[in-house]
């Protein structure tokens, strides 16, 4: 009996050193994300979807006139194809715009008369946010509401009671956030846009209202509304009060390389902070990369032959939750009421590339050594960063910041992609970072690169090696790695680039000099039977123009280049400005631009002879790609026949261009002018700065 006991007290003392032996893991290291944060980015890709009535009226941001509800009519809006179309697409969930700036709503909302309760779709009985809930149900998506803060249709928006509160936020505003949160279950994300007064409806009124975006709204007990009715949603938000998750600065599809998931929870927030984040930030608030497959963000038939090719959107996917972000890509619904066909295919063509370049982990199974293990514990070893388990990781010891991983292939092995994720529940810690091929012997550097964050993908050309180094180089803390992965991705030809010069020249050019090019003039699409591309080609009016890089060794073609070029401008002047560099503005080149001299002020005009009497239908206004400066906002575009009596043809907005500076078309009523005067009435800054990279015009 004795020895039984001895026995039995030598293995408790054992079990009991055994456990006092156990090594702690690290503590967290400055601000760390929420539940719902760290479930909101192993969402990683999701949906837009934009539709409205400024789908009817061909319009960016609608006014809010009361009469453009009776155009919203979809003759076949079909929820359950934009959830397939995204399931399909390898998105996790959509976010709808409930209300766009507008004031439109989607659900027959008890707050205005503005909705699709007196729209003619379904006779006024309709809900597309309650058949999107469904459509998301069936296909296991999560559901995002989008609620425009600003509304351009409502009497009350801008307007205060005598005790400073707004009668729209109380009244309206925060009961539609209540009707959405609570009628259709579980919300994941609530986004608001930062777009706030301005021109508009206003119940009649036809005015401009201003308001103070950081208080106008009362954020905090807004927010502490939609967390008593959603506990787990996440709030994006560029209004003031920090939310969780943060915009980058632009809607062209990227964040910074520098991305780091901090900011501070007061203060302003400079355009470099929305890029890279605060590296010593005292709250958690990832970046969320949105853009749209289309330049614009609701539908245009014009854009039908704009959507983003499979190359270009490979850069958007490794330019934002490559870089530690979340990809948010828009689908703008057509009339319809469907994702279209060419932005279906677009999408399900990345599915299909990115699933191709990432179906085998060349990490997985192989070798892995540390310069340095915390404690020397298996718990956080060297093979904890290639087991396929996000909970695991390596570390190193606390005093220990810098350190490398090498993955032993056993044999040379091809590869061009790497991918490193840190253990985010425990901080953003890394500040820097390299990988190197050992290939015949020597190391060689592909990449030096600075932080990671939740996930960061690297791609280079490809390389064959033995072995691959990954060495943090600078931490804040010990590195805490969960993941690490090595991929080979099939190399994809790039779009060529079509551009024409003022005198009517077709310049068209590959990436890489291996490429021949084949083209065509008649709007046909190219193969490597068309015109091979030789020399620039010398048009003088209308053309389309589709262009193809095509690669002899494997046969494989680019997607296809496509540009559409009005009339040629080599007989247009500039008149009235006294500085040859305003040809700029009409020489074909995007990447040329002119400002107006810092004398003048607004309005501002530019006015061009076009050397001969054209029918005119419409122009286009390119800002500056440049400089964020000068981009022109409100317009009025007038034509001449004989530069001294002038028409006022069309006049407005350029919506949303400070955010999306790209090219701006315009139509009005088909007019017979010689002379064209854009006028500059105000810019995004609400300065004199007024700016053109080009300036065209659109014949009947």
């Amino acid at each position: 009996m004795i020895k039984v006991n001895f026995y039995a007290a030598l293995i408790c003392l054992s079990m009991i050193g055994s456990c006092l032996a156990q090594v702690k893991a690290p503590r967290p290291v400055g601000p760390t994300p929420t539940e719902n944060q760290v479930r909101w980015q192993e969402m990683e890709y999701y949906a837009f979807i934009h539709f409205s009535t400024n789908t009817f009226t061909d319009q960016e941001w609608g006014y809010g006139e009361a009469d453009d509800a009776k155009l919203f009519n979809p003759t076949n809006l079909d929820c359950d194809q934009w959830a397939r179309v995204c399931k399909n697409s390898g998105m996790k969930g959509i976010i709808v715009t409930a209300k766009h700036h507008s004031g439109f709503c989607l659900w027959p909302t008890e707050t205005t008369e503005y909705s699709v309760k007196n729209s003619p779709w379904k006779n006024g009985k309709g809900d597309i946010i309650a058949d999107l809930a469904k459509a998301c149900k069936k296909y296991g998506l999560k559901l995002g509401i989008y609620i425009s803060p600003w509304d351009r249709n409502h009497p009350s928006y801008g307007l205060l009671d005598s005790d400073g509160s707004a009668p729209y936020v109380k009244n309206v505003f925060r009961k539609q956030i209540e009707e959405c949160l609570t009628l259709y279950g579980d919300v994941f994300e609530i986004w608001f846009d930062g777009a706030n007064g301005g021109d508009g409806y206003y119940g009649g009124a036809r005015t401009s209202r201003k308001i103070d975006r950081t208080t106008y709204y009362d954020w905090v007990n807004t927010y502490k509304m939609i967390r008593k009715i959603q506990p787990k949603i996440v709030i994006w938000n560029d209004n003031g009060d920090r939310a969780d998750l943060r915009w980058v600065g632009t809607e062209s599809g990227y964040v910074g390389e520098i991305n780091w998931s901090l900011l501070n929870a007061k203060g302003e927030v400079s355009h470099d902070m929305l890029a890279h984040g605060l590296e010593n930030g005292d709250s958690w608030v990832p970046g969320e990369v949105n853009t749209s497959i289309r330049p614009g963000w609701f539908y245009h038939e014009y854009e039908d032959s704009r959507v983003k090719t499979l190359p270009e959107l490979l850069r958007v996917y490794y330019s934002s939750f490559g870089r530690n972000g979340a990809m948010l890509l828009n689908f703008p619904i057509d009339k319809t009421g469907r994702i279209h066909a060419t932005d279906e295919k677009a999408a399900l063509e990345l599915a299909g590339a990115v699933k191709e370049a990432f179906a085998v982990d060349l990490a997985t199974k192989m070798k892995v050594s540390a310069s340095n293990v915390r404690g020397n514990s298996k718990q956080f070893g060297a093979d904890k960063a290639v087991d396929g388990d996000k909970s695991t990781y390596w570390t190193t010891d606390d005093d220990v910041k810098t350190g490398s991983l090498i993955i032993d292939f056993g044999a040379p092995k091809a590869f061009n992609r790497f991918l490193a994720q840190e253990y985010i529940q425990l901080g953003q810690r890394v500040k820097s970072f390299t990988i190197e091929a050992l290939v015949n012997g020597k190391w060689e550097q592909l990449d030096k690169q600075t932080t990671i964050g939740y996930k960061r993908i690297l791609s280079f050309p490809t390389v064959t090696a033995s072995k691959l180094r990954f060495t943090i180089t600078e931490a804040k803390a010990s590195p805490v790695i969960s993941n690490v992965s090595i991929y080979n991705a099939p190399q994809l030809l790039e779009i060529p680039s079509i551009t024409r010069a003022k005198t009517g020249e077709i310049a068209i050019g590959a990436s890489d000099k291996e490429s021949q090019i084949f083209y065509t003039l008649d709007g046909s699409v190219p193969t490597d039977k068309s015109k091979r591309y030789t020399h620039p080609v010398m048009t003088e009016s209308k053309v389309r123009v589709r262009a193809i890089a095509h690669d002899p060794a494997s046969g494989k073609n680019s997607p296809v280049a496509d540009e559409q070029f009005d009339i040629a401008r080599k007989k247009w002047t500039i008149l009235g400005v006294d500085d040859d560099k305003v040809n700029s503005i009409i020489d074909g080149n995007k990447n040329t631009d002119w400002f107006q001299p810092q004398s003048k002020k607004m309005p501002a005009s530019i006015v061009i002879d076009l050397g001969e009497q054209q029918n005119l239908e419409g122009f286009r206004y390119l800002p500056s790609q440049n400089r964020n400066a000068g981009i022109i906002t409100n317009y009025q575009f007038s034509v001449s026949s004989d530069n001294k009596q002038w028409s006022i043809v069309d006049q407005g907005e350029f919506s949303n261009i400070r955010n999306n500076p790209l090219w701006q078309i315009k139509k009005f009523t088909a007019v017979k002018a010689r002379y064209v005067k854009l006028v500059a009435i105000r810019n995004t800054q609400e300065n004199d700065t007024v700016g053109y990279a080009e300036i065209d015009v659109i014949t009947k």
